[in-house]
């Protein structure tokens, strides 16, 4: 206010500024603006709504578009939290530990520019990322490891690019416990794909499973921004970059192996399974055998410490279709029998189990049970051998191995299939895993606390069907055409004349001697 204040006037504004975060705000607090300095911070409609919420619920979680002001209008709420309160203790955290200070420093400036009859408490303590009043309310930007905040009373928790951050499923273990005695939390940022603790936080705020406050605000809540400036913005942006930055989508917002439109594909074919059925009710069957189709059962063994399940499909080879599906956690014992049996049930089909670990014992306990037809390769080539050649050759081991070598092969060839539509899974749990199956470092594998069991046991299918299938197939067209071009005839010239010996037998005769002697051969002839 530019006009001098009385004492009376004074303590008025302070008690209507205490009451009231949106009126402290809009009249006191200023910001730094990149062409116009310090400058009045006037807030938007949504800004105003959101203190509301910040005030009105412990915990709120923010899908947000990009430069909304969601981080600087959260700062001018830390300006009001601490200087109305006294004893407060805010924590930030953010992807890096240099952006959660500069929310500090936010939180610091707005605080120096404070008319000096406003600064009910001075800064006593001051640092680079932290800063303490003479009231004992203080903030602070710390480092996002596990144990983040462990050791504070925590009055309120910023995190900041919440889906950014990894680990935060242990951060938010660590820390909640400091809020149990009344602290508060805002969580703010853009998606980033599927799985991550910021999405489930605000899926199950949504579905009310948790106890945030869930506020999305899209590209256009902010007045200034028309269609014209959002296809200006998104020009040359990717569609991944536009879903993340803009339009709050999870689905098409993260680094998923398999691209955002080939989910929402997926997602299109889901559809509940014929039949439920086994001692745990997790073998799903959408297609039951039909004697004029061939089938391929690929199997992924649990590890054995109950993180992860042991897992099959069952394709169906000339549609490439998943008709059946199995996940559980039964005993190897029991999961030997039940691969055992779906074998059978769908025509002794090849049976390839990843022989990684313990899936050694499910081959060699399935081989005790006389199954015929495992698969089998060479040691060092990786290369396809017929289960009659393997079981005798010294070379050959039984089972598929996922190796360095090998993973980022099927995985590639799991994306081709699935990029081309050659590729038709029906089942929800596997479409939830290929949501969380995310690029890493460079490597693909499944978001941290989520599992990849079905996706590598289909990406095994897809690289067998493909490669050594297809060489075994050609093997046997070569076979095939080597013998067609081989030629017997029941016909047999007598080239006798009158007067030699063997004359007066009849050609008719001659042929079924000659048939005779050759029958024994005749299924390597052509005829």
């Amino acid at each position: 206010m530019a006009f001098k204040l009385t004492k009376k006037q004074i303590v008025k504004e302070i008690l209507k500024c205490g009451k009231d975060a949106p009126y402290f705000i809009n009249n006191y607090c200023r910001i730094s603006h990149p062409m116009r300095g310090l400058i009045q911070f006037k807030t938007y409609p949504y800004q105003d709504n959101l203190l509301d919420d910040y005030n009105d619920f412990r915990f709120n979680v923010i899908l947000k578009a990009r430069q909304l002001g969601i981080s600087t209008i959260t700062a001018a709420y830390c300006v009001w939290f601490m200087l109305f309160h006294k004893e407060k203790s805010i924590v930030v955290l953010a992807t890096k530990f240099s952006t959660a200070a500069n929310l500090v420093k936010k939180v610091k400036s707005m605080m120096k520019s404070l008319p000096d009859w406003l600064k009910l408490a001075t800064i006593d303590v001051d640092n680079r990322t932290s800063f303490e009043l003479s009231n004992g309310s203080i903030i602070k930007a710390v480092p996002t490891s596990e144990d983040a905040g462990r050791s504070e009373a925590l009055s309120l928790l910023v995190v900041d690019e919440a889906a950014h951050i990894e680990k935060m499923d242990d951060i938010w273990t660590s820390v909640y416990s400091t809020l149990a005695t009344g602290g508060r939390c805002i969580a703010l940022s853009t998606p980033k794909g599927t799985g991550n603790w910021f999405h489930k936080t605000y899926v199950d705020s949504v579905d009310g499973e948790n106890e945030f406050n869930n506020i999305k605000l899209m590209w256009d809540v902010h007045p200034e921004r028309d269609q014209t400036w959002f296809e200006k913005e998104t020009k040359n942006m990717s569609k991944r970059q536009v879903a993340q930055e803009l339009l709050c989508n999870f689905n098409t917002s993260g680094d998923t192996v398999i691209h955002p439109d080939d989910l929402v594909w997926i997602s299109g074919n889901v559809k509940e399974p014929t039949y439920r059925t086994g001692y745990d009710r997790n073998f799903w069957i959408w297609e039951k055998f039909d004697g004029n189709n061939q089938y391929l059962l690929t199997a992924d063994v649990a590890r054995g410490d109950g993180a992860d399940n042991s897992v099959f499909h069952v394709l169906k080879l000339n549609t490439m279709e998943v008709v059946a599906e199995y996940q559980g956690k039964p005993s190897l014992d029991m999961y030997s029998r039940i691969l055992y049996d779906a074998g059978c049930e769908y025509g002794n089909c090849l049976l390839v189990v990843e022989n990684n670990g313990i899936g050694i014992s499910i081959l060699e306990k399935l081989t005790d049970l006389g199954y015929s037809n495992l698969y089998y390769s060479i040691k060092s080539t990786h290369e396809y051998v017929e289960s009659y050649q393997g079981e005798v050759m010294d070379k050959a081991i039984a089972g598929f191995t996922t190796s360095t070598k090998t993973r980022p092969l099927i995985v590639a060839k799991l994306e081709e299939f699935i990029r081309n539509r050659l590729l038709t899974s029906y089942s929800s749990r596997t479409y939830h895993e290929l949501k969380t199956f995310i690029w890493h470092n460079g490597k693909p594998q499944a978001m941290r606390s989520y599992n990849d069991d079905l996706v590598m046991a289909l990406a095994i299918g897809c690289w067998i069907r493909d490669t050594a299938l297809q060489v075994n197939k050609r093997e046997v067209e070569y076979k095939k055409a080597m013998i067609n071009s081989m030629y017997k005839s029941d016909s047999v010239i007598n080239t006798t004349i009158k007067g030699m010996q063997g004359h007066n037998e009849t050609v008719k005769e001659k042929a079924t001697e000659y048939h005779n002697k050759i029958a024994p051969f005749a299924w390597i002839y052509k005829g």
